[in-house]
């Protein structure tokens, strides 16, 4: 023992630890933020173990529209909006999996707004805001094998082979992505709110049919229900209020037919503007997505039928769950700053 702690050997170690912190500090500088996908990922691995009892889940749809805030604050409900914009259901399905890995949620919502839009087996336009927030593993590879062709497979990995050269685009926020930084880390749950308006014409649908889901959708949302049912979690699906097509609701027609099949709560909320309360005028950032002001409305409908729920506990004033109390106050001060 004291042959290894000898004045080269301290050196060298001195020379390894101050080699790694190196790494670790350039990599945390460089590494891409983005809060339409990535931060929501990221996000997740700095959440108390097990904390989480209802993760929100799917595209856009979800981080910018389901206020987690308002969530903890009128219902007492821990949640997480644990997605990614225009995330594919394949991709979902290695979200999911990476999840168990750190949380055993009570309930999880899942938003479908993605199969009724996206038809190509691979969707690059956002799939970055979905690559490079999770943390390098085999269920990493695997989701990179399903969702982006071989001959494109470098454009997305290694991350630090994408994301080295970014030393003209750093910003404050680059800097503020420490292991001491854990209390802020700690405290995003993923919503992302929209503060602009945008009026918006009230869809009129007629009766339509029940077709659209690929093969490759379906086959994925069968794996996701057959995972949360060996998991022990209720499975919740949910289309999120935005401008709806006719042909995105025959897809969830269909879905609605697996639903009832699999004995799985379907909520296509496109059906309750009015119950909801939403205004047209003034809820809408655009046509996908509500405004902070919508996502309110919205997320106080849903969180009135997920508090109904007998597996999901009100946390607050428990232990444990401090950083959603200071969620809270983060999101009255975007609001303040925005108004």
């Amino acid at each position: 023992m004291k042959k290894f702690f000898t004045k080269r050997n301290r050196v060298r170690l001195g020379f390894v630890i101050l080699f790694i912190t190196t790494i670790y500090l350039i990599s945390s500088i460089l590494e891409i933020k983005s809060s339409h996908g990535i931060d929501q990922q990221a996000g997740l691995y700095w959440q108390g173990e097990d904390t989480v009892d209802v993760i929100m889940m799917g595209t856009s749809h979800v981080h910018c529209n389901v206020n987690t805030a308002l969530l903890w604050e009128k219902y007492g409900i821990a949640a997480y909006d644990y997605s990614g914009a225009e995330q594919p259901l394949w991709m979902t399905y290695f979200y999911l999996r990476e999840l168990y890995k750190y949380q055993n949620p009570e309930v999880i919502v899942l938003d479908l707004y993605a199969p009724a839009r996206l038809k190509e087996d691979y969707q690059y336009q956002w799939i970055a805001e979905n690559i490079y927030g999770m943390r390098f593993s085999l269920n990493k590879m695997e989701m990179l094998a399903v969702s982006v062709e071989q001959e494109r497979m470098l454009d997305y990995f290694p991350s630090f082979a994408v994301y080295h050269s970014r030393y003209d685009d750093l910003q404050e926020k680059d800097f503020e992505n420490f292991f001491w930084n854990g209390r802020e880390k700690e405290a995003f749950k993923g919503y992302t709110p929209y503060w602009d308006t945008w009026a918006q014409e009230e869809p009129k649908l007629a009766e339509q049919g029940a077709d659209g889901l690929t093969e490759k959708s379906e086959r994925y949302l069968r794996k996701i229900i057959a995972y949360t049912k060996k998991k022990g979690t209720d499975l919740i699906f949910i289309v999120a209020p935005y401008i709806i097509t006719e042909t995105d609701k025959q897809t969830y027609n269909q879905i609605a037919r697996i639903a009832e099949e699999e004995e799985i709560p379907f909520i296509d909320y496109n059906e309750y503007y009015q119950e909801i309360g939403l205004d047209f005028q003034n809820d809408f950032n655009d046509d996908s997505h509500l405004n902070y002001w919508g996502s309110c409305k919205f997320t106080d409908y849903l969180g009135n039928f997920l508090a109904s729920c007998d597996r999901i506990p009100d946390r607050r004033g428990q232990e444990g769950y401090e950083s959603w109390e200071e969620h809270v106050r983060l999101i009255e001060s975007q609001q303040k700053s925005n108004e």
